[in-house]
């Protein structure tokens, strides 16, 4: 008898504190805190990419007005798909200002 009443003490303590945990979690003010640290943490993230990029934009920006003052070319990036481009366009608008 008194080890039933100990298990079912301690069920009601299980019990109490479970409702009291879950009630404090998905109350309106457990939820809105959770979801205001989730946004906080994205909105962090969108800044610092944004600070990154604008950082690595100004780098390449000053790489450019270098090679610019200095009469340098730049170089040109390796992209084996796009090989004769330049040529092919050009022929087409010769070929558009000829029909005209």
């Amino acid at each position: 008898m008194l080890r039933r009443l100990l298990w079912l003490g301690v069920g009601i303590g299980i019990g109490v504190a479970v409702v009291r945990v879950v009630s404090k979690r998905f109350s309106p003010a457990g939820l809105a805190g959770q979801a205001q640290g989730a946004i906080g943490g994205l909105a962090a993230s969108v800044r610092n990419f944004v600070d990154d990029f604008a950082e690595g934009a100004a780098e390449r920006e000053a790489e450019i007005r270098e090679a610019f003052a200095e009469g340098e070319a730049l170089d040109a990036p390796d992209l084996p798909w796009a090989q004769g481009v330049g040529e092919r366009f050009a022929r087409y608008k010769q070929q558009l200002q000829e029909d005209e």
